[in-house]
């Protein structure tokens, strides 16, 4: 991000950030996240995030019940 002195684009008067703190509650935010970035090809087979989750949760229970199996 760069600093502008285009008026037009200037930041308001009533804006004032002087006692704000940067990244303040970033990573408190983080702690809660997790981003996974698709490949483009795996991307087009599923719509939304619902889709890639549900996809996953089928997956995560099919290696549980098999992890089952497995234990004498």
């Amino acid at each position: 991000m760069s600093k502008s002195n285009d008026p037009e684009i200037a930041m308001r008067d009533e804006y004032d950030f002087s006692g704000a703190v940067r990244g303040k509650y970033a990573s408190r935010f983080a702690q809660g996240t997790n981003i996974v970035v698709l490949d483009p090809d795996v991307a087009e087979v599923f719509g939304d995030a619902k889709a890639v989750n549900d996809a996953l949760r089928l997956l995560a229970d099919s290696v549980r019940k098999r992890e089952k199996e497995r234990v004498p």
